[in-house]
This record gives C-alpha cells, structure tokens and sequence, in this order.
C-alpha cells in the first residue's frame, strides 16, 4: 500500500488506510458508471480486481463517509423548477428559521453564509407555481424577506474533481475545463414517460448497492431491465442525469472551505465572462442568476470556489478578480451546513405537494 496524501490515522487523516484501487475508485468513478446490468463487473475489470472486492470496496468508502451516495446526480433546472433562495435571519431566530424551511421535502440544499443575507437554500419542486408557493409560505412563517435568485444561464457546474491528494482547492492540478453555456428557464418542465417519472422517483435517494443496481431497480418500478436501462441513457443523454457513480463527500475529503463570490458584471459582458470564467479549473460553478436592485443585490454572476483551506480559497478569489473579472464582488464563505440532500421530485408525478 503507498501513501496517497500526506498524513496518516495519528492525524486523523481521512486518506489513512486507503490504497491505490482506493484511490481509482474515489477519483475515477465520480462519473461514468458503467449502463449495464452488472456494472462492477466492468469496474472490476478496469481496476484488476474481483467484482465482489470492487462492490464491498465502494461499500466501505460509503460507510467511512468518503463517498455521501452511489447513483445518479438529478439536475434540478432541467427536471423541475427550481431556484436558489436567501433569507436574512436574526440571529436570534437563526435556528426557528432554519427547522422551517429545512421542513420543506422541496428544499434539499441549506447553508449559512457569512453575509447580511445568511441563510442560502435550494427549492426545487414540480412547477414554478409550487415552488413559488413554498417561497411565499417561507416568508409568512418566518417573517422574513426572501431573496429569490433563480439560474438563468448555466456557464460550468460540476463538483466532480480529485480528491485523493494534497491539493489545496479543487482541480488545482488539472487542466481547463469545457464550458457549454445553457439558458435555463423557469418555467420549463420536462416531458416524461411514465416509465421515466417512476424511474426519477426511485433513484432520487441514490441507487441499491448491490451487484445488479439497474435490475433491482427495475424491479422495484415492475418495468423491464432493458427498458430501464434504455431510459438511464435518454435521461443522460436530455441532462436530466448529470452524471452516475460515487458521490463524494468533500467536506470528509477536506474541501470544507468553499465560498460563493458573487459578481456585479456588465449585462454586456456577461456571456464572455461566465464562459471565460467557467472554463478555469479551480472552478466548480459558475452561473447567471438576476440582480435583485429593490432588495439592494447588484450581482448577476456566481462562483464557487471550494478548497482546503480559506486562505487558499481567498487567494484564487484574488486572482479571480485581479485577471478575470475586475468589477464589485463579495465572498460569501460557508459556515454551517443545515440541509444537504439530494432535490425531491415526488410532486413531478401530480401529488402536487
């Protein structure tokens, strides 16, 4: 076994008893999951290993809470409708207004900020009409003003990159990325088959870890193998699936130092930008949201930038601002966790809740 990283269990290094098939797994199975009835046979193959060994070795980095899930990242603008929100929430309150919007199935993803507006969360649901009425529910029940920021064009989003190493902010040691500028609108929905909507519902938690994950998931949704199969593929190939395989936990990983840096662009210069922006490698997101001027927020584009440690975080920031975009910004650094699973898509088959 050769060392991955630096340190080791003494230091309660996340990477210690891990090895290089380890390492494969963790790095290189992020995306690309293998379509077929028994994926980790062809995994198995790739790694130089036994298909039982590659099932319990995922098996394991899941339970040590290296990887969060196994299965398929649904992307949200393109299923259903769905939007980025933030409330300013006293501080006294702070915890009364967390549980109340964590209550809601619809949001999946809820953060503080080190911001005025402290409190960022992701509503997705079925339709603009339901996600607009849970964001008007959030503001009676809390008393606080929303800040309702949907994505209006998608410039890079992809939180897939190394983390078996010592880098010190994501991609540090890859190369540019591809960018593929892509308006979203609000209020489009997607046009599933039957098969498909019952198939979205039941991997939205995640896939069975077992030998045959397509199988039992066929039969969970009493539909045919193949058919299921064939509709992963559509379902990938229409973005509705944004990738298939390990999900990894970055904070467990260390890249527990992310921050939203949020940009006042010219609305002329916002297309150059985001793409220019969106292909560095040091960063995992970049999209166009609307400014919000009667709610006193000039920004339309956003970056995230996730690290090990904030001052290398802060660093790329710099370089951000100093070589791309020379313009207002402010960095919203994340300091709390308060939700974090992945988007519910119950009421895109008509409960409508």
């Amino acid at each position: 076994m050769s060392s991955l990283g630096t340190g080791g269990s003494e230091d309660g290094d996340w990477r210690a008893g891990l090895d290089e098939v380890d390492a494969a797994l963790v790095d290189g199975y992020q995306s690309d999951f293998p379509v077929v009835e028994e994926p980790f046979q062809v995994v198995a193959a790739d790694l130089g290993i036994e298909e039982a060994e590659a099932l319990e070795r995922v098996r394991a980095l899941r339970e040590r809470g290296v990887f969060r899930r196994f299965g398929a990242v649904l992307n949200p603008p393109v299923i259903g409708s769905s939007t980025l929100a933030a409330v300013r929430a006293p501080e006294d309150r702070f915890d009364e207004v967390a549980e109340i919007i964590n209550g809601y199935r619809q949001v999946n993803h809820n953060y503080r900020r080190s911001h005025e507006w402290n409190t960022w969360f992701v509503v997705t649901a079925g339709s603009r009409e339901t996600r607009d009425r849970i964001l008007e529910e959030i503001e009676e029940r809390t008393g606080c003003e929303v800040l309702v920021l949907p994505m209006l064009t998608d410039f890079y989003i992809d939180l897939e990159f190394p983390v078996v190493n010592g880098d010190r902010f994501a991609r540090e040691s890859l190369q540019e990325t591809e960018v593929d500028a892509t308006r979203i609108s609000e209020e489009a929905t997607a046009d599933f088959s039957d098969l498909e909507r019952r198939l979205l519902l039941e991997i939205q938690d995640g896939f069975p870890l077992t030998r045959t994950p397509y199988r039992d998931i066929a039969a969970a949704i009493d539909a045919p193998v193949d058919d299921v199969l064939a509709a992963v593929e559509r379902l990938l190939a229409n973005g509705c699936i944004k990738r298939i395989g390990c999900v990894v936990n970055h904070l467990v990983t260390g890249f527990d130092a992310n921050c939203m840096v949020v940009w006042d662009v010219p609305d002329d210069e916002l297309d150059a930008r985001g793409e220019a922006v969106g292909a560095l490698p040091y960063v995992t997101l970049c999209y166009h949201r609307p400014r919000r001027p009667d709610q006193d927020w000039p920004y339309n584009l956003f970056t995230m930038v996730h690290g090990r440690e904030a001052d290398a975080v802060d660093e790329k920031v710099d370089e951000l601002a100093a070589e791309h975009l020379p313009y207002e910004h402010e960095r919203l650094f994340s300091t709390e966790t308060l939700k974090q699973t992945g988007a519910r898509y119950d009421d895109i088959v008509g409960d409508g809740a």
